[in-house]
């Protein structure tokens, strides 16, 4: 069954190089019908991978190099249960996404298709990867791809700024990656994730593999758009095509999380395991930051896709929080949350994209009240912004809530307040902004509309006095999503098996060399009543505070809002939109990590 490891990624591959070649025969519709038969094609056989996997691991070797004498010289996709469930989450992602783009206007074929279906490609082969050097090459498929979809308006001045940002800050984390692959292959000799894990528990940790941690971990922090290395995430999302800001949102900043958590199982944990509490400090403090700066910001924004960017920056830092307690709970709690919250962000962006082709723009401050009349589209919206601040009993809340768990369990007692605090923020402002679009409340946003990107013409097809089925169905697809990982409770032992798989560097070691391991099965507890409390008040506290934005300078709060505003003002001046600023802020993060690392881990 492992054999269907390579098909995964090579038939989306190969299509794309088919449709490039066969285009014309093809045309519009057919372009969308074989990429979308890839896609889902490619889905299929990713959940049949993972059905098999169960909680063990699978190893297909390319060309039948299997180890030999206790080296591992082939190259190898591993399949375990997270990589594959976060694979199949991206596959079945990019099917509801060219479902919904089925009705994108400006799209040519092939050019678009092959972007998606490489970009897929890409995302795919970076969790199946059990190859430290096949992880970068999938890494840069994954970011190329990126980069041509974000800037794929390229009559758009904004569309090429937020593409060129993207391609810079991301091409400097991608040579961060390779410094670090260097670094280990000098060391150890080899690039197999199992071969230098076990060569590496050999060493003490000496200053070349602090070092070579410090450059992939934060190559990997860059594309999971941690602060400071998050600033060219809501310049690209805010100039990226509806569906394709549908994968950004849902799966690309969590593939830079998910690296990070493979190369510190398999390669540095074992090596660094005595100074675990070190990473752990770094990695949550981190995760917090960023978790509230970006809830904070979201409350800043006018523009919708600028909004739902930072939200998604915000969520990311929960999710390295989670991972960063470097436990299986903690782990267990990141894998449930991703997956929810995905289809929920991915929801709001493409109800976004439902509104720019109503009436041809995503400013608040021009949609005031102009929405009135979309009642389904409304009602997502606003459950939308209830599930991503944790609305009992929903996906979201199932992660958040072991999340809290696992934090609780080590002594990080003052994890859950500052997630409820990032939940709420969060969903204050995506609350707060369909109360302005969808029923007219409150005053109108008092942010500047007026810039480049703000200026957004309707990218969809057809009548503008009505919204294309295919796009309510799609937005169904994600709704359901959201909510059904959290209503089966199930899901949440399914995940504590796979977490402690993952975290097993031991097992994996000993699979990829050929020895037998058994299967493992692992039981979460259901959610506290402590839990229930925590994500029932952040959910209260969302609609506190959207109704303080809109309602507040009415009830007297207008000096406690100026406050506000004045407390975030420089959080906003260093968002200049110009890349020198981006690239000296991203120079001073690897600075920070990397010194924090190597005076710390002796």
């Amino acid at each position: 069954m492992s054999q269907l490891a390579p098909l995964a990624v090579g038939i989306p591959l190969l299509g794309a190089a088919l449709l490039a070649a066969g285009h014309k025969l093809l045309g519009r519709a057919g372009s969308d019908l074989l990429a979308l038969g890839l896609a889902l094609a490619s889905a299929v056989l990713v959940l049949i991978l993972l059905v098999h996997v169960g909680s063990g691991l699978s190893i297909y070797w390319f060309g039948g190099w299997h180890p030999r004498q206790g080296l591992a010289v082939g190259i190898d996709f591993a399949v375990e249960p997270i990589g594959a469930a976060l694979a199949a989450f991206v596959a079945l992602l990019m099917v509801v996404a060219l479902l919904y783009s089925a009705k994108t206007e400006g799209v040519e074929a092939p050019y678009y298709h092959v972007l998606m279906l490489t970009f897929m490609t890409g995302m795919i082969g970076f969790c199946l990867s059990g190859d430290l050097f096949n992880m970068f090459v999938f890494f840069e498929l994954m970011s190329v791809s990126a980069v041509a979809l974000i800037a794929y308006k390229v009559r758009e001045q904004a569309a090429i700024e937020g593409g060129l940002n993207f391609a810079v800050i991301n091409s400097i984390g991608a040579f961060l990656f390779l410094l670090g692959i260097g670094l280990i292959y000098a060391h150890t000799g080899a690039l197999n994730l199992a071969q230098i894990g076990r060569t590496l528990s050999h060493y003490r940790n000496d200053r070349v593999v602090v070092v070579a941690f410090a450059l992939i971990a934060s190559a990997l922090l860059i594309k999971a758009a941690i602060v400071p290395f998050h600033f060219w995430l809501d310049d690209a999302y805010a100039v990226a095509l509806a569906p394709v800001c549908l994968l950004l949102a849902g799966a690309m900043s969590e593939m830079g999380l998910y690296g990070l958590g493979r190369v510190w199982y398999g390669v540095f944990g074992p090596v660094m395991g005595t100074q675990v509490h070190v990473v752990r400090a770094i990695l949550v403090g981190a995760g917090l930051l960023t978790a509230v700066w970006g809830s904070a910001m979201a409350l800043q924004q006018d523009h919708l896709k600028r909004l739902l960017a930072f939200v998604t920056i915000g969520y990311v830092g929960i999710f390295l929080t989670g991972l960063g307690l470097l436990t299986a709970d903690g782990v267990a709690g990141t894998g449930v949350y991703v997956l929810a919250d995905g289809c929920g962000k991915a929801l709001l962006f493409a109800l976004v994209g439902i509104l720019q082709h109503r009436f041809g723009s995503v400013s608040q401050q021009r949609l005031h009240g102009r929405a009135r009349g979309l009642r389904v589209t409304a009602a997502m919206f606003f459950a939308g912004g209830l599930l991503i601040s944790s609305l009992p009993p929903f996906g979201p809340f199932l992660g958040k809530s072991m999340i809290e768990d696992a934090a609780n369990k080590v002594g990080y007692g003052f994890v859950p307040p500052l997630i409820v605090l990032s939940s709420a923020l969060a969903g204050a402002a995506v609350l707060r902004a369909g109360a302005r679009v969808f029923l007219g409340w409150g005053e109108p946003s008092q942010q500047d509309a007026g810039g480049a990107d703000e200026q957004t013409e309707p990218e969809t097809e057809g009548q503008r006095d009505r919204t294309p089925p295919l796009m309510l169905v799609s937005c169904g697809i994600l709704l359901a999503g959201t909510i059904g990982f959290g209503v089966w409770f199930g899901f949440a032992d399914l995940a504590e098996t796979a977490a402690r798989r993952f975290i097993s560097g031991s097992a994996y070691q000993a699979i990829v060399f050929g020895r037998a391991v058994g299967r493992i099965h692992a039981t979460s507890a259901s959610p506290a009543w402590y839990d229930w409390l925590y994500c029932g008040g952040a959910t209260l506290l969302a609609v506190g505070f959207a109704a303080l934005g809109l309602f507040g300078r009415r009830w007297g709060a207008g000096k406690l809002l100026d406050l506000g505003q004045r407390a975030m003002t420089p959080v906003r001046l260093v968002h200049t939109g110009r890349i020198g600023d981006y690239t000296a802020a991203l120079s001073l993060g690897v600075g920070i990590l990397g010194g924090l690392l190597v005076v710390t881990l002796r």
